[in-house]
């Protein structure tokens, strides 16, 4: 009973600190990730949701998301934040001009993460209507 008790104490403290972390995200998103912009363009995605299917516990997973500039206005992509630490999202560094393709780039480390996964990744930036919610999901299939 004494070796389960802190392996049970771990999982709660990982799960709390995605709790912990997705409020702060949430606190973050609402004030300085909110610049307003005079330039708003459009944007079109290809995906918004990727289910990666079953992954062995520890596996990394990666995609790259795909979307378009649909505007006449440059693509300001002014920050990516995801739901939870074990998933990070990489953004363009440049501006994306009209009629070009870009791609937010998210690797989620399935490490001490079993069971279902549903991850999310806000992306903030000057597109009207606002770039949609990205969601990356999948089942991680614990070691044994």
């Amino acid at each position: 009973m004494k070796c389960i008790a802190p392996v049970f104490l771990i999982l709660v403290m990982v799960s709390f600190s995605c709790q912990i972390r997705e409020e702060k995200n949430n606190k973050i998103s609402n004030s300085s990730n909110q610049k307003e912009f005079k330039d708003h363009t459009t944007v079109a995605i290809t995906d918004t949701i990727y289910d990666f299917g079953n992954v062995k516990e520890g596996e990394l997973v990666t995609h790259q998301y795909q979307f378009k500039n649909t505007g006449k206005k440059p693509l300001i992509i002014t920050n990516a934040i995801a739901s939870c630490g074990c998933t990070v999202p990489e953004k363009p560094e440049h501006p994306i001009a009209p009629g070009e393709i870009g791609f937010i780039k998210v690797k989620f480390d399935s490490e001490r993460r079993p069971g279902a996964a549903h991850k999310t990744i806000t992306v903030f930036s000057n597109a009207q209507p606002e770039f949609p919610v990205l969601q990356l999901k999948g089942t991680v299939i614990g070691s044994e």
